[in-house]
């Protein structure tokens, strides 16, 4: 039977609150930008022409509204978008420094997205798409952690493969031995995992690539593709005994960093999407991170990440050209 989704991925939706500029009197501007990881993931698979949706839950406010606009907008379903009515929707405010770091401040206690409950699920839905995507942001606490655990069973009786995105964020926890153990609960449950270079330090204590990504296939075997990115430097593939890395494309221009290891990791979800996961070239993994590496720069040359999505022309024109 054919699935009607490619890609749903649950977790947050956001107000990215993003410098820019200086008012006349010298207050900081900010601008209010649509995001959280999933439906940057999702914003990218719709560029790439795949049908994705997404579950979560925002305010019944004006930021709601705006970001149910902007991801549809984005060509990205929200039938399963849920609205709270007593619960603001989520704010983060983003300190950029000079190179794109960043530093967040949230406003999230509680937020909308953390009272998504199990049994408002879309079930048919879940058991209707190709690959589902998730994080830890829906884990950090009991009941839409709940619900998180729950799609991800769903979905992969029915045959899905479930991406992994762990996407720290240590203001969020109650403490780092929580985050340790919900991220150790995703990499046990994921086929394709997609993990930062200082997350994948904080779960194996070693900051050789090589080393913390070898002790995570032995001790999580069900991780088929686990994709390492170290920003500026690049990227890693471990697949099986191959391992291959692909240095990032430093063409200048870049403004911030946000959802750039989301359009990574949604380029790598296409690549799976058209390919399959099973017995990968080497020049396959060399050309599914080229072309992951290559969009990720592209969405750091603009502000925000739902509507900064690069198209597929413009990675292709990248990779003919460098």
């Amino acid at each position: 039977m054919g699935k009607t989704f490619d890609v749903i991925a649950l977790g947050e939706l956001l107000i990215d609150f993003t410098e820019n500029g200086e008012s006349t009197q010298g207050n900081p501007l900010m601008e209010a930008n649509p995001g959280g990881a999933p439906c940057n993931v999702l914003a990218m698979l719709a560029k790439l022409g795949k049908r994705v949706a997404f579950v979560g839950k925002v305010g019944k406010d004006m930021f709601g509204r705006q970001l149910r606009d902007a991801a549809a907008g984005a060509g990205i379903c929200m039938d399963y978008l849920l609205e709270d009515s007593d619960v603001h929707t989520t704010l983060a405010f983003v300190k950029t420094y000079p190179g794109g770091d960043r530093d967040f401040s949230f406003y999230r206690n509680p937020g909308a997205d953390m009272m998504l409950r199990s049994d408002e699920l879309p079930l048919e839905a879940l058991q209707s798409t190709r690959i589902f995507h998730f994080g830890t942001l829906s884990m950090t606490h009991p009941e839409v952690r709940e619900a998180t655990k729950k799609a991800v069973a769903i979905a992969k009786e029915s045959g899905a493969l479930i991406s992994f995105d762990p996407n720290l964020r240590p203001p969020l926890w109650a403490s780092l031995d929580e985050a340790r153990e919900q991220i150790a609960w995703g990499l046990a449950h994921c086929d394709i995992l997609k993990i930062a270079d200082n997350e994948l330090a904080f779960m194996t204590g070693q900051t050789d690539f090589e080393a913390g990504a070898a002790m995570l296939q032995k001790d999580y075997p069900n991780i088929r593709v686990l994709n390492v990115t170290a920003g500026a430097d690049g990227s890693y593939c471990f697949y099986g005994d191959k391992h291959v890395f692909v240095p990032s494309f430093r063409l200048g221009g870049t403004i911030e960093t946000t959802g750039a290891g989301d359009t990574f990791c949604a380029s790598v979800l296409h690549f799976a999407l058209e390919n399959g996961i099973e017995g990968l070239t080497r020049q396959q993994l060399t050309a599914m991170l080229r072309f992951a590496n290559a969009a990720a720069y592209l969405v750091t040359t603009k502000k925000g990440a739902i509507r900064s999505m690069p198209e597929p022309e413009q990675v292709q024109a990248i990779l003919a050209n460098h």
